[in-house]
């Protein structure tokens, strides 16, 4: 009985001694992994510097580009107004034509008839200084 004891003992060691073995090896294995998945979180931590760089970066040029933006847009603004008075004159120009415009049509009607007899008389006149022409002509070929 003593020797089954020393047998049982025997093979709890050597069970144990296997079961440390397969522990270390799993360990080992575990503390490989380990290893490289701190490399990898240190690639990690300097790439996420880099992207943190240039993250600021960006955001600075975006920054100093709204601001460009803003001054762009208070010049354009200025110059909107500037249009804007610009349409305001021509309007008032072409207010004033038109208003010229009506008050020369108006004259234009009331006189109507002085100027039926302005082109009757001018018609007279154009007709008397042809026949005044004809004649010189006439007479200039008679003594010719």
């Amino acid at each position: 009985m003593i020797s089954v004891l020393y047998w049982s003992v025997a093979l709890i060691a050597i069970a144990f001694t296997i079961l440390v073995l397969y522990l270390a090896k799993t360990l080992k294995s575990l503390h490989i992994t380990l290893d490289s998945v701190s490399k990898t979180l240190v690639g990690l931590e300097k790439q996420l510097d880099g992207v943190t760089r240039e993250t600021t970066i960006l955001l600075q040029k975006t920054n100093d580009l709204a601001t460009d933006i803003q001054t762009k847009s208070e010049s354009l603004n200025t110059v909107v107004d500037a249009v804007k008075g610009v349409g305001t004159s021509i309007q008032g120009f072409n207010d004033s034509i038109q208003s010229v415009s009506q008050n020369v049509e108006s004259s234009l009607v009331k006189n109507q008839d002085k100027i039926a007899q302005v082109v009757q008389y001018s018609k007279i006149f154009m007709s008397i200084r042809d026949q005044w022409a004809n004649r010189k002509k006439e007479q200039a070929k008679v003594r010719g």
